[in-house]
């Protein structure tokens, strides 16, 4: 059985599953952070990904932001504009040197959010995945 995401793809729950276990069992790779209600104490609203890329030619730390979610209730109202200031003050503050994201050149949406907090591009993402 599987969950559809932001980018209308089935996810396959056998896989995620052991995936975000494996990141609480691994916090090397990266780490979760949330949005709920009642300041914490309520149900999630929204949640992200980051994961870690060492930059050898700028000798630091970028933070890639991955598996954005915003309970689509929530949307609109700036709870990933609160949760991606929070993740870029906590990046600066632990000393990474900058935060990437890749989006759906599809999602237009999510690019217009992006662009709307500042965030720029001069580069184009390519994959070559063989799992899916």
């Amino acid at each position: 059985m599987g969950r559809r995401q932001t980018e209308s793809l089935d996810l396959d729950l056998g896989v995620i599953t052991p995936g975000v276990e494996h990141l609480f069992e691994d916090p090397g790779k990266g780490e979760y952070f949330v949005v709920c209600e009642d300041g914490g104490a309520g149900e999630i609203l929204g949640s992200l990904m980051v994961t870690y890329e060492w930059s050898d030619w700028r000798n630091g730390l970028v933070w890639w932001i991955q598996s954005v979610y915003v309970r689509p209730e929530f949307r609109g109202q700036g709870l990933f504009k609160a949760l991606y200031a929070f993740v870029k003050d906590d990046c600066k503050a632990r000393g990474a040197i900058g935060l990437r994201l890749y989006a759906d050149q599809d999602n237009a949406r999510a690019i217009e959010v992006y662009k709307r907090l500042g965030m720029t591009s001069h580069y184009r993402v390519f994959e070559d995945m063989w799992n899916e």
